[in-house]
C-alpha cells in the first residue's frame, strides 16, 4: 500500500453487486459474507514519503457473527428493514500475532539517528459493523472496534520522537481524507420504494414491520466511529541518548526510564459528528456529556448568528 498525495475517488456500487449483474444487496452478496476465512500468515506493506512501515498477522481469521459478537446462523448476522432500505452486518477478525514495524525512508525528512519502531501483540480481535442501503449495498455509516487484551511496549525517547513524526507526515494525508469523506457524507439517507423483502428467523418465526424496525434501532449505527479498546497496557519509555552521544557516560549522563500502567484504556472517535448534536448514542455517553453538548449547541447558535450577520 502506499499513501495518496490527493485522497482517490470513492469506490462507487459494490464489485460484488456489479459482477452478480444486480445493483441491489442479493443473494451475492450473502454468499460472500457468509465466508469462513483463515489466513495462516499475511504481510501487508505500507510506503510514505517520510516512513515505511509493515504489518504482519498470523493465524488471522474472519467470519460472521451476531449483534451479540457470537458465532450463530448466518440468517442472524444481518438484519434487514425493509423500510429503512437498509442491512446491518456483522464481522469479527481475530489473530494470534500482530508485529508492526515502521522506519524513516532514505530520503524523508527524518532525523538520521532515529530507530525503528517495533510493536509485538498477541491475541487481538477486530470488530466491524456496516450500516448499506440495500438498493445500491453503499456504506451509510460503519463502526470499527480494535480490541486488545495485554500489551506490553517498550519506547525509547527516538522511537518516541520517530512515532510522532511519522504522525505528523500522515496527519496532512488523513486531513484531506476526513475532508473529502465529510463532503461526501449525505445530511440523510432518502430511501427509495422497492418490493419487500423478507426477514429469515429460525423457528419459522416471521416478525412484523414494527419489531424488525425495533430490533434494528437497537443495533443500528447512527454515525461512522473507530474505537480502541486495550484492557491492559505496560508502556516503558527509556531514555537512550548515552547510546547515541560520544562520551555520554564519561560524564555520567546515565540514561533514565519511565513506566506507565493503563487500565481498560479507551479511545472513541467519530469523525462525522457535528457540534451540538447530541450524543446519547456513543458508546461511553455519560450525564456529562449533556453540559458538553448544551455549551457546544451555544457556540454554534452564536456563530451561526454572527455568521448572518456578515
Amino acid at each position: 500500500m502506499r499513501t495518496c498525495e490527493e485522497p482517490r475517488p470513492p469506490n462507487g456500487q459494490s464489485p460484488i453487486a456489479l459482477a452478480a449483474g444486480q445493483s441491489e444487496y442479493g443473494f451475492a452478496e450473502k454468499v460472500v459474507e457468509g465466508m469462513f476465512i483463515v489466513v495462516n500468515s499475511i504481510t501487508i506493506k505500507i510506503h510514505s514519503k517520510a516512513f515505511h512501515a509493515s504489518f504482519e498477522l498470523w493465524q488471522l481469521q474472519g467470519y460472521s457473527v451476531n449483534p451479540n459478537w457470537q458465532q450463530s446462523d448466518l440468517r442472524l448476522t444481518r438484519i434487514t428493514d425493509p423500510q429503512r432500505g437498509e442491512v446491518l452486518t456483522f464481522k469479527e477478525l481475530t489473530w494470534q500475532t500482530l508485529r508492526i514495524e515502521a522506519d524513516a525512508t532514505d530520503n524523508g525528512d527524518q532525523d538520521p539517528v532515529t530507530t525503528p519502531l517495533r510493536l509485538i501483540t498477541n491475541q487481538g480481535r477486530i470488530q466491524i459493523s456496516l450500516k448499506r442501503r440495500t438498493k445500491d449495498c453503499n456504506v451509510v455509516a460503519s463502526k470499527l472496534m480494535f480490541l486488545l487484551d495485554d500489551l506490553l511496549w517498550v519506547l525509547t525517547d527516538s522511537q518516541l520522537k520517530a512515532m510522532m513524526k511519522y504522525a505528523e507526515s500522515l496527519s496532512e494525508a488523513m486531513e484531506k481524507s476526513a475532508q473529502q469523506r465529510k463532503s461526501l457524507a449525505p445530511e440523510s439517507v432518502q430511501v427509495s420504494e422497492f418490493t419487500q423483502q423478507s426477514w429469515s428467523q429460525p423457528f419459522g418465526v416471521s416478525p412484523n414491520a414494527s419489531s424488525i424496525g425495533q430490533y434494528f434501532d437497537k443495533h443500528d449505527m447512527k454515525e461512522s466511529s473507530y474505537h480502541l479498546l486495550i484492557s491492559h497496557l505496560d508502556l516503558h519509555i527509556c531514555d537512550d541518548s548515552h547510546t547515541r552521544e560520544s562520551g555520554a557516560l564519561k560524564h555520567g549522563m546515565l540514561g533514565g526510564a519511565m513506566q506507565l500502567t493503563f487500565r481498560r484504556m479507551a479511545f472513541d472517535y467519530y469523525p462525522f459528528h457535528r457540534a451540538g448534536d447530541p450524543c446519547k448514542h456513543w458508546v461511553r455517553y455519560s450525564e456529562a456529556m449533556e453540559t458538553r453538548g448544551q455549551w457546544a449547541k451555544k457556540l454554534v447558535s452564536e456563530f451561526q448568528s454572527k455568521i448572518e450577520k456578515l
